[in-house]
Protein backbone atom coordinates (compact mmCIF):
# COMPACT_ATOMS: atom_id res chain seq x y z
CA UNK A 1 0.00 0.00 0.00
CA UNK A 2 1.56 3.03 -1.16
CA UNK A 3 2.14 5.56 1.96
CA UNK A 4 4.77 8.20 2.81
CA UNK A 5 7.97 5.50 2.73
CA UNK A 6 6.63 4.12 -0.45
CA UNK A 7 6.72 7.62 -1.99
CA UNK A 8 9.81 8.38 -0.68
CA UNK A 9 11.41 5.57 -2.12
CA UNK A 10 9.61 6.01 -5.18
CA UNK A 11 10.91 9.46 -5.83
CA UNK A 12 14.60 8.26 -4.67
CA UNK A 13 14.32 6.02 -7.26
CA UNK A 14 13.20 8.13 -10.07
CA UNK A 15 15.35 10.91 -8.97
CA UNK A 16 18.45 9.08 -9.57
CA UNK A 17 17.59 7.70 -12.38
CA UNK A 18 16.19 10.84 -14.11
CA UNK A 19 17.52 14.33 -12.54
CA UNK A 20 19.21 16.81 -14.79
CA UNK A 21 18.44 14.58 -18.07
CA UNK A 22 16.50 15.69 -21.32
CA UNK A 23 13.56 14.11 -21.51
CA UNK A 24 13.08 12.42 -25.25
CA UNK A 25 9.58 10.45 -24.61
CA UNK A 26 6.35 12.65 -22.88
CA UNK A 27 3.38 10.85 -22.76
CA UNK A 28 0.39 11.39 -20.68
CA UNK A 29 -2.34 8.88 -20.72
CA UNK A 30 -5.14 10.77 -19.23
CA UNK A 31 -7.83 13.13 -21.70
CA UNK A 32 -6.92 16.61 -20.05
CA UNK A 33 -2.98 16.00 -20.61
CA UNK A 34 -3.02 13.93 -23.72
CA UNK A 35 -1.50 16.37 -26.09
CA UNK A 36 1.15 18.13 -23.67
CA UNK A 37 4.47 17.06 -24.36
CA UNK A 38 7.91 18.10 -22.34
CA UNK A 39 10.15 16.78 -24.66
CA UNK A 40 13.19 18.98 -24.36
CA UNK A 41 12.89 19.71 -21.03
CA UNK A 42 15.10 18.71 -18.76
CA UNK A 43 14.29 17.07 -15.55
CA UNK A 44 15.33 18.78 -12.07
CA UNK A 45 14.06 16.27 -9.36
CA UNK A 46 11.89 14.25 -8.13
CA UNK A 47 10.50 14.85 -4.62
CA UNK A 48 7.98 13.15 -2.22
CA UNK A 49 5.78 15.67 -0.33
CA UNK A 50 3.44 12.64 2.40
CA UNK A 51 1.96 10.29 -0.35
CA UNK A 52 2.28 12.81 -3.38
CA UNK A 53 5.03 12.87 -5.79
CA UNK A 54 6.41 15.77 -7.90
CA UNK A 55 8.88 15.60 -10.95
CA UNK A 56 9.82 19.00 -11.61
CA UNK A 57 10.64 18.73 -15.63
CA UNK A 58 11.63 22.02 -17.13
CA UNK A 59 9.49 25.43 -15.92
CA UNK A 60 6.24 22.45 -14.99
CA UNK A 61 5.67 20.34 -12.11
CA UNK A 62 3.91 16.53 -12.83
CA UNK A 63 2.45 15.78 -9.65
CA UNK A 64 1.00 12.11 -8.81
CA UNK A 65 -0.68 9.91 -6.17
CA UNK A 66 -0.87 6.59 -6.36
CA UNK A 67 -4.21 5.84 -4.20
CA UNK A 68 -4.12 2.32 -3.23
CA UNK A 69 -2.70 0.61 -6.84
CA UNK A 70 -0.47 2.85 -8.81
CA UNK A 71 3.46 2.84 -8.89
CA UNK A 72 5.94 4.28 -10.68
CA UNK A 73 8.86 1.51 -12.49
CA UNK A 74 11.90 2.46 -14.22
CA UNK A 75 13.11 0.52 -17.36
CA UNK A 76 16.24 0.83 -19.60
CA UNK A 77 14.94 2.06 -22.99
CA UNK A 78 13.43 -0.69 -25.09
CA UNK A 79 12.86 -2.70 -22.00
CA UNK A 80 10.16 -4.88 -21.96
CA UNK A 81 7.75 -3.71 -19.41
CA UNK A 82 6.40 -6.24 -16.63
CA UNK A 83 2.73 -5.14 -17.06
CA UNK A 84 0.10 -4.23 -19.89
CA UNK A 85 0.19 -0.97 -21.37
CA UNK A 86 -3.28 -0.45 -20.84
CA UNK A 87 -2.35 0.47 -16.99
CA UNK A 88 -0.39 3.16 -17.80
CA UNK A 89 -0.68 6.47 -17.30
CA UNK A 90 2.25 8.73 -17.58
CA UNK A 91 5.68 7.77 -19.58
CA UNK A 92 8.36 10.43 -18.79
CA UNK A 93 11.78 9.31 -21.19
CA UNK A 94 15.41 9.62 -21.18
CA UNK A 95 18.28 8.71 -23.58
CA UNK A 96 19.01 6.29 -20.02
CA UNK A 97 15.87 5.62 -18.20
CA UNK A 98 12.29 5.34 -18.70
CA UNK A 99 9.71 6.01 -15.98
CA UNK A 100 6.08 4.45 -16.48
CA UNK A 101 3.64 5.31 -13.84
CA UNK A 102 1.14 2.23 -13.54
CA UNK A 103 -2.80 2.27 -12.74
CA UNK A 104 -1.92 6.30 -11.09
CA UNK A 105 -4.61 7.30 -9.60
CA UNK A 106 -4.16 11.03 -10.25
CA UNK A 107 -2.10 12.91 -13.06
CA UNK A 108 -1.83 16.40 -12.69
CA UNK A 109 0.78 19.36 -14.79
CA UNK A 110 0.96 22.47 -13.13
CA UNK A 111 3.76 25.22 -13.31
CA UNK A 112 5.76 25.03 -10.72
CA UNK A 113 5.44 27.77 -9.93
CA UNK A 114 1.75 26.99 -8.59
CA UNK A 115 3.05 23.65 -7.20
CA UNK A 116 1.75 24.57 -4.00
CA UNK A 117 -2.17 24.79 -4.78
CA UNK A 118 -1.94 21.27 -4.56
CA UNK A 119 0.96 20.23 -1.45
CA UNK A 120 0.47 23.34 0.86
CA UNK A 121 -2.40 22.21 2.13
CA UNK A 122 -0.29 18.78 3.63
CA UNK A 123 0.51 18.81 7.09
CA UNK A 124 4.28 18.41 8.25
CA UNK A 125 6.29 15.16 6.90
CA UNK A 126 8.15 13.23 8.92
CA UNK A 127 9.77 11.91 5.98
CA UNK A 128 10.76 15.79 4.61
CA UNK A 129 14.05 18.15 5.89
CA UNK A 130 11.68 20.32 7.22
CA UNK A 131 9.54 18.19 9.52
CA UNK A 132 8.19 19.92 12.37
CA UNK A 133 7.06 17.90 15.25
CA UNK A 134 5.63 20.64 17.88
CA UNK A 135 3.23 21.99 14.27
CA UNK A 136 2.53 18.17 14.02
CA UNK A 137 1.32 17.96 17.35
CA UNK A 138 -0.76 21.51 17.20
CA UNK A 139 -2.47 20.43 14.56
CA UNK A 140 -3.34 16.48 15.69
CA UNK A 141 -4.59 18.09 19.21
CA UNK A 142 -6.28 20.17 17.85
CA UNK A 143 -8.11 17.54 16.01
CA UNK A 144 -11.66 16.15 18.36
CA UNK A 145 -12.27 13.21 15.89
CA UNK A 146 -11.25 9.70 16.74
CA UNK A 147 -7.50 9.35 16.44
CA UNK A 148 -7.53 6.61 13.45
CA UNK A 149 -9.24 9.48 11.49
CA UNK A 150 -7.06 12.37 12.61
CA UNK A 151 -3.99 10.32 11.79
CA UNK A 152 -4.74 9.48 8.27
CA UNK A 153 -5.92 13.45 7.76
CA UNK A 154 -3.03 14.24 5.50
CA UNK A 155 -3.93 18.11 6.72
CA UNK A 156 -2.62 17.16 10.09
CA UNK A 157 0.47 15.09 9.18
CA UNK A 158 1.28 13.70 5.84
CA UNK A 159 2.36 10.13 5.00
CA UNK A 160 0.62 7.70 7.24
CA UNK A 161 -2.32 5.64 5.81
CA UNK A 162 -4.12 2.88 6.89
CA UNK A 163 -1.54 0.54 7.48
CA UNK A 164 0.39 3.15 9.78
CA UNK A 165 -2.64 3.81 12.09
CA UNK A 166 -3.29 0.68 13.05
CA UNK A 167 0.32 -0.45 13.40
CA UNK A 168 0.82 2.72 15.89
CA UNK A 169 -2.09 2.84 17.40
CA UNK A 170 -1.22 -0.79 18.56
CA UNK A 171 2.11 -0.06 19.69
CA UNK A 172 0.80 2.60 22.06
CA UNK A 173 -2.21 0.37 23.32
CA UNK A 174 -4.70 2.58 21.95
CA UNK A 175 -8.15 1.79 20.87
CA UNK A 176 -8.66 3.47 16.99
CA UNK A 177 -12.28 5.01 18.29
CA UNK A 178 -10.80 6.57 21.30
CA UNK A 179 -11.13 10.59 20.55
CA UNK A 180 -7.72 12.50 19.51
CA UNK A 181 -7.90 14.85 23.07
CA UNK A 182 -7.67 11.39 25.19
CA UNK A 183 -4.26 10.26 23.43
CA UNK A 184 -0.69 11.00 24.16
CA UNK A 185 -0.24 12.40 21.00
CA UNK A 186 3.53 13.97 21.17
CA UNK A 187 4.16 9.69 22.05
CA UNK A 188 2.10 8.91 19.59
CA UNK A 189 3.96 11.12 16.68
CA UNK A 190 7.41 10.12 17.77
CA UNK A 191 6.64 6.42 17.27
CA UNK A 192 5.04 7.10 14.20
CA UNK A 193 8.06 9.22 13.01
CA UNK A 194 10.57 6.63 14.07
CA UNK A 195 9.00 3.95 12.82
CA UNK A 196 8.41 5.34 8.81
CA UNK A 197 12.01 6.49 9.02
CA UNK A 198 13.00 2.95 9.61
CA UNK A 199 11.34 1.22 6.72
CA UNK A 200 11.55 4.44 4.17
CA UNK A 201 14.73 2.46 3.44
CA UNK A 202 13.26 -0.98 3.52
CA UNK A 203 12.01 -2.74 0.55
CA UNK A 204 9.39 -4.02 2.34
CA UNK A 205 7.69 -2.14 5.85
CA UNK A 206 7.42 -3.86 8.75
CA UNK A 207 6.36 -2.98 12.58
CA UNK A 208 7.24 -6.03 14.04
CA UNK A 209 10.51 -6.10 13.04
CA UNK A 210 10.26 -9.43 11.47
CA UNK A 211 10.31 -8.79 7.51
CA UNK A 212 9.51 -11.98 6.45
CA UNK A 213 6.38 -12.32 4.45
CA UNK A 214 3.07 -12.24 7.12
CA UNK A 215 4.99 -11.46 10.05
CA UNK A 216 5.17 -7.88 9.08
CA UNK A 217 2.35 -6.25 11.20
CA UNK A 218 0.44 -7.10 14.19
CA UNK A 219 -2.95 -6.38 13.61
CA UNK A 220 -3.38 -5.30 10.13
CA UNK A 221 -5.17 -7.25 7.94
CA UNK A 222 -5.35 -9.90 10.83
CA UNK A 223 -9.06 -9.86 11.61
CA UNK A 224 -10.08 -12.60 13.43
CA UNK A 225 -6.55 -14.34 13.71
CA UNK A 226 -4.67 -14.14 17.44
CA UNK A 227 -2.71 -11.22 18.81
CA UNK A 228 1.15 -12.04 18.43
CA UNK A 229 1.37 -10.11 21.85
CA UNK A 230 -1.28 -11.89 24.25
CA UNK A 231 -3.30 -14.20 21.69
CA UNK A 232 -6.95 -12.36 21.76
CA UNK A 233 -8.42 -12.74 18.30
CA UNK A 234 -7.88 -9.72 16.65
CA UNK A 235 -10.94 -7.75 15.63
CA UNK A 236 -12.25 -5.14 12.54
CA UNK A 237 -14.26 -2.29 12.11
CA UNK A 238 -14.97 0.76 10.02
CA UNK A 239 -13.85 4.53 10.98
CA UNK A 240 -13.81 7.58 8.79
CA UNK A 241 -14.50 11.19 8.54
CA UNK A 242 -17.97 10.30 6.34
CA UNK A 243 -19.80 7.16 4.73
CA UNK A 244 -17.45 7.76 1.74
CA UNK A 245 -14.40 7.89 3.41
CA UNK A 246 -14.23 5.02 5.63
CA UNK A 247 -11.13 2.66 6.17
CA UNK A 248 -11.14 -0.50 7.81
CA UNK A 249 -9.78 -0.53 11.30
CA UNK A 250 -7.78 -3.66 12.85
CA UNK A 251 -7.19 -3.85 17.10
CA UNK A 252 -6.31 -6.22 19.75
CA UNK A 253 -9.55 -5.58 22.50
CA UNK A 254 -7.12 -6.62 25.43
CA UNK A 255 -3.69 -4.83 23.83
CA UNK A 256 -5.96 -1.81 23.14
CA UNK A 257 -7.96 -0.38 25.81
Amino acid sequence: MPEGDTIYRAAKRLDAALRDQEVTRFDLRVPRLATVDLSGRTVHDVVPRGKHLLMRVGDFTLHSHLRMDGAWFTYRPGEKWRHPAFKVRAIVGTAEHEAVGVDIAEVKLVPTRSEGELVDHLGPDPLSDDWDLDEAVLRLSADARPIHVALLDQRNVAGFGNEYAAELLFLRGVRPDTPTPDVDVPALLDLGVRTIRANRDRVDRTFTGDARRGFTDWVYGRAGRSCRRCGTPIRKGELGADPTRERITFWCPSCQR
